[in-house]
């Protein structure tokens, strides 16, 4: 089953087929071996526990993941069968509720009062009236009229500056507040649609560059797959490391980006990250000659504190850089923070959004509004996920994952610039071609990175060292397979068998020892 279009609801393992630990990590340290030495929790055999009850067991092992992908579906065709009204003056929040003894249409006033203007019962034709919620319509799933859609109108009047723009962050301050998700009373709560006036969308800035931009901004605008990487080791690495590292995959063609990982922080005393650009820079340029004249964009890691984060990237950009990586899932506004502080220049960078820590969040707040919200903010790339055979990877998936890539390239507003997305996430030479075939399908090829780290920068060479012009050279021989042909209408479950096979037929050495590397149950 492709984890892109997965159609069925995954067994979680029940608990004999987990695995057991040796013991249990404990906070206590470990003798001191001296200077030099790290210390290290001790591990230490738990005592014994009573047996958890049968009823509990059923409760902790309940799948969400399931769970998820039944709501979501009602909820799509309950939308899709009667959709909220559109209001230009109001921006309009659809919520998935289930209370306790409340019915969804009791909850408006509540909703209404904790997050507007605080009065019940606004005189009619006031201010206060103006800047008070109103509900749009209940759309109950059952008798009890307490599980079901309701449909919440938030004044625009309460929320938009002077000049007729809002925030991201004050949309959700709104929209996601504590009434929504931390009363006890709301036994679940989803904010699943978010539709914001166009005039409201276009004050937006959007991407500075999009897919298109980027594409021309590196030569990549000539149709051809666009491919990345990320930089492996992804911590403990020095500006020398990165000068190598960087040295042995910028000559590769198929590459118009290339980021650190999101757990190599930017002011490490031993490496620091604007020497880390200029290094990176400098290895470059001195690849250029083997690129044919196409550009490359390196994306530093940035993150820490608000003021910390703007520091640095003036620090990375007067290095070189000519795009930024920091992850916003944890400080919202972050995006739009250094869009603005950065939109005057005349090559501003190329914001990679990245989201780790998501799932923290689309648990509540469905992804694609996520998603749309960076995208308005400014950034120019967003990871989703790839198709892949089998159990997917990593989230999203299936509905989601539709749902997800259509908010980051639909047409918008204003002609905000859509956000290039980053099939990332186990991309790999044994499924970067049915990823390429979506893209084809789907006519997004001009939008989508294809966004490898392991597969390029951790395949190895027969003395086994990690040897990346060897990932490259099998990622450019699948892709040479895809453009032949040979590939075409292999059903997704069969298609890395078959791969394995026409590379032993074809000798294509590079893929063949990628997929052994990947898949040794397979290929090996």
């Amino acid at each position: 089953m492709l984890a892109g279009f997965h159609a069925g609801p995954q067994r979680s393992p029940r608990p004999l087929d987990m695995p057991t630990p040796p013991g249990n990590a404990t906070g206590t340290p470990s003798p001191d071996r001296g200077a030099g030495h790290a210390r290290h929790p001790r591990t230490t055999n738990s005592p014994a526990m009573p047996p958890i009850d049968a009823k509990t067991l059923d409760v902790l092992w309940l799948d969400p993941d399931a769970r998820e992908m039944a709501l979501r579906r009602v909820v799509e065709e309950r939308l899709a069968e009667n959709p909220p009204p559109r209001s230009d003056d109001h921006v309009v929040a659809s919520y998935f509720f289930a209370f306790r003894t409340e019915s969804l249409g009791d909850a408006v006033k509540e909703i209404a009062y904790h997050a507007t203007s605080g009065i019940k019962d606004p005189p009619p034709g006031s201010l206060l009236a103006e800047c008070t919620a109103t509900a749009l319509g209940v759309d109950p799933f059952d008798a009890t009229g307490r599980i079901g859609l309701l449909h919440i109108a938030f004044p625009l009047k309460m929320m938009l500056q002077g000049d007729g723009h809002l925030t991201s962050t004050d949309l959700l301050h709104t929209t996601a507040a504590a009434i929504i998700f931390d009363v006890y009373e709301n036994q679940d709560a989803r904010l699943v649609s978010l539709q914001i006036p166009d005039r409201v969308i276009a004050s937006f800035p959007g991407p500075a560059y999009g897919p298109l931009g980027l594409r021309r901004k590196t030569g990549f605008d000539d149709g051809r797959p666009a491919f990345g990487t990320i930089l492996k080791p992804t911590a403990g690495v020095t500006p020398d490391d990165i000068d190598r590292i960087v040295g042995e995959v910028a000559g590769c063609d198929l590459l118009m980006f290339i980021k650190e990982d999101e757990d190599l922080y930017p002011n490490l005393p031993y490496s620091p990250v604007a020497e880390r650009m200029r290094r990176a820079k400098a290895a470059i340029e001195r690849a250029q000659d083997r690129r044919g004249g196409l550009g490359l964009v390196f994306a530093p890691h940035v993150t820490g504190a608000p003021h910390e984060i703007l520091e640095t990237v003036h620090a990375v950009l007067e290095a070189g850089a000519s795009g930024v990586m920091f992850s916003e899932t944890f400080a919202t506004g972050t995006v739009r923070m250094v869009r603005e502080a950065t939109r005057h220049r005349p090559d501003p960078p190329a914001i990679y959004g990245h989201n780790a820590g998501i799932g923290t969040r689309t648990r509540a707040i469905w992804r694609e509004i996520i998603d749309l919200l960076a995208r308005l903010d400014g950034i120019d790339f967003r990871q989703t996920a790839p198709v892949k055979p089998g159990t997917p990877f990593l989230r999203p998936y299936g509905a989601e994952w539709i749902a997800s890539e259509t908010a980051l390239s639909r047409p918008l507003p204003g002609g905000l610039n859509p956000t290039m997305i980053a099939r990332a996430g186990a991309l790999d030479q044994g499924n970067v071609i049915l990823n390429l075939q979506d893209a084809e399908r789907r006519k997004l090829t001009d939008h989508i990175l294809f966004l490898a780290g392991s597969a390029i920068n951790s395949i190895k060479d027969d003395s086994g060292r990690y040897e990346p012009r060897l990932g490259a050279e099998a990622m450019r021989e699948a892709l040479e397979v895809h453009r032949s042909g040979a590939m075409a209408g292999v059903p997704a479950e069969q298609h890395l068998d078959e791969l394995v096979a026409l590379a032993d037929r074809q000798k294509l050495a590079a893929l063949r020892r990628a997929l052994r590397q990947r898949y040794p149950d397979r290929a090996g």
